[in-house]
């Protein structure tokens, strides 16, 4: 083990210089829900309690996850969906891991200045409004590869509880209204959309008001029967390249009917003995958070304390050098040279360490390479089953409700997943994420995500399934759960609703949500030269749902005293829930 260099030494001794602040948080939290044979735990309480009923009747956590994300198609649009795409990692109770990229991909006829004006500046709304903006849809066929190589229940079994919420409907309650909050006016734009999820009058649903989608039941029985070939090869994909064409789009029924899922290894590292299985390229997710990590590792963060300008300044500046190689060095595997290997290294988290004043904040603008020129609306979902095989799933339609466009008679939300290319090299895109060459426009190219369905084992054995949506800030999300169980003791629900904070190398800005940092701390943070704000544009990142095992925190784990599965949906979530057996 190499030692600590004088800057750690140095970073630590920083402990004397000011006060630590007190996480205010962990008194709201309410205790995670506890289980002793499976836990499933969603953004919405339907899906979850679908889940735990195929866990109930003999099905493994492949199957649940199915179930899941189809229930979620119905009862979560604005996130949940068959019209966007994921991600899904697998750990099994043999202790192998593996992972599914069913992420949109680039039509066959995008080109790289698609979203360009003649004058090469970018043309506002288009990447993110209507059918130019949507990807190929990817969670029917991930859904089904993953069913048919690692479940064991019949499709039709795990999907009829989605149909029959989509025919029968399902009463709102206010967590599912508060979703639809501000998309009036853009599910308005597009008639088939409108139809759906707003009243005849045009107003949005209230409480108390049943959701029914005839269309989508429809469609959803079509693939019960016929299997993924009825999106991608029969009247599914018809009608949705039909609208493409007739709305501005380039869809093309040989997208669908080429696409394929990718199974990949997942990138691992290890954090103080803790063994971390996340997403690999074309996400970042995985391999930026072992960055951090490993960065991180050098700093005694438990004895720093939580909350601490000492804490909080280690995480700005790994934070910080890390977002400048998602941002500028990944992309999609079958189109770029991904510098993984080096990235996951401890040797390259201590020459970034080494960088780091103790006692200054860095400058983005200092790292910016040579040359040099994602959404709330993303679900995540935890499922382990009694076997102990645990999965990770986080997918998206990128913006909420995506890019807002029904291909009539489907009842599917799609898309507006393109806005996660790099439109034009230096251009913040919506999530203010500012990407080079490598995550440039392809035909057939998936654009890189944040996205990071996370599994962290110990001694062999399963710790915890954590992730979340957010856009860019997954990372930074699902990051701060791990750190604050395993360096800050809290308990799952704890750690899911603790306040955030947030750096992505550019704007050189620190964000936090309300109450993240006490004034105290602010103050030190911005002698140091940080640049701290509350975001006002997202009051509220991310909606973080966990499980730990063995304990809803360490201290349960190592005393060998806490309930089997401790599940956790992150307070922020008005509609979700955990829920066990």
């Amino acid at each position: 083990m190499r030692s600590p260099s004088l800057k750690t030494l140095s970073f630590t001794l920083m402990l004397a210089l000011g006060a630590l602040a007190p996480w205010r948080g962990q008194a709201a939290s309410p205790a995670p829900v506890k289980a002793e044979h499976g836990m499933v735990v969603t953004a919405q309480h339907i899906a979850s309690d679908i889940g735990v009923e195929v866990l109930t009747k003999g099905g493994n956590a492949v199957d649940a996850a199915v179930a899941v994300g189809y229930a979620l198609a119905v009862v979560y649009p604005t996130a949940g969906n068959i019209g966007g795409g994921g991600f899904m990692t697998i750990r099994f109770k043999d202790g192998k891991t593996t992972f599914l990229d069913f992420r949109e991909r680039a039509p066959l006829a995008a080109t790289k200045s698609m979203y360009l004006d003649d004058k090469g500046n970018l043309v506002k709304g288009l990447s993110t409004e209507g059918y130019l903006a949507v990807g190929v849809p990817g969670p029917v066929a991930g859904f089904e590869f993953a069913r048919s190589r690692y479940g064991t229940r019949p499709l039709k079994e795990l999907i009829e509880p989605a149909i029959t919420l989509a025919r029968e409907g399902f009463v709102l309650e206010q967590g599912d209204v508060a979703s639809f909050d501000g998309n009036t006016e853009k599910l308005a734009r597009d008639p088939a959309a409108a139809a759906i999820f707003l009243k005849p009058d045009g107003k949005p649903f209230a409480v108390g008001d049943r959701l029914v989608q005839a269309d989508l039941a429809n469609a959803l029985a079509s693939i019960a029967e016929k299997g993924p070939d009825a999106f991608y090869k029969g009247a599914i994909a018809d009608a949705i390249v039909k609208a493409s064409a007739e709305k501005g789009g380039i869809l093309a029924k040989k997208d669908f009917e080429q696409y394929q899922v990718r199974e990949l290894e997942p990138v691992k590292c290890n954090y103080r003995g803790y063994d971390i299985v996340s997403s690999p390229p074309p996400s970042s997710g995985g391999v930026i958070i072992c960055e951090i990590l490993n960065i991180l590792e050098g700093y005694p963060l438990s004895y720093l304390g939580y909350g601490s300008a000492e804490t909080v300044h280690a995480m700005i500046e790994a934070m910080r050098h890390a977002y400048v190689d998602r941002n500028t060095a990944l992309g999609d595997p079958a189109f770029v040279e991904n510098p993984v290997a080096k990235l996951v290294d401890k040797g390259y988290a201590e020459e970034i360490r080494d960088k780091i004043d103790p006692f200054k904040a860095g400058t983005s603008e200092a790292l910016m390479p040579e040359g040099f020129a994602e959404s709330k609306e993303t679900t995540h979902y935890s499922i382990i089953d009694d076997e102990g095989n645990a999965v990770a799933v986080t997918y998206t339609l990128n913006g909420s409700f995506g890019a807002g466009v029904v291909a009539p008679g489907t009842g599917i939300l799609l898309n507006n997943e393109m806005d996660d290319f790099t439109a034009k090299p230096g251009a913040p895109n919506l999530y203010g994420l500012v990407q080079g060459e490598a995550n440039a426009i392809a035909p057939g190219k998936t654009p890189l995500s944040s996205m990071s369905p996370t599994i962290i084992s110990k001694d062999g054995q399963p710790f915890m399934v954590i992730g979340s949506p957010g856009g860019a800030r997954i990372i930074t999300i699902t990051l701060e759960a791990i750190v604050n169980v395993i360096d800050h003791g809290m308990d799952i629900q704890e750690a899911v609703d603790a306040p955030r904070i947030h750096h992505q190398w550019l704007p050189d800005k620190v964000f936090m949500e309300p109450y993240a940092l006490s004034p105290d701390t602010r103050k030190l943070l911005s002698a140091m030269g940080h640049d701290v704000q509350v975001d006002e544009n997202w009051p509220i990142w991310g909606q973080a749902t966990g499980i730990l095992i063995g304990g809803e925190n360490l201290a349960e784990i190592e005393a060998g005293t806490g309930a089997r599965y401790n599940g956790a949906a992150d307070s922020r979530i008005g509609a979700g829930a955990a829920r066990g057996y």
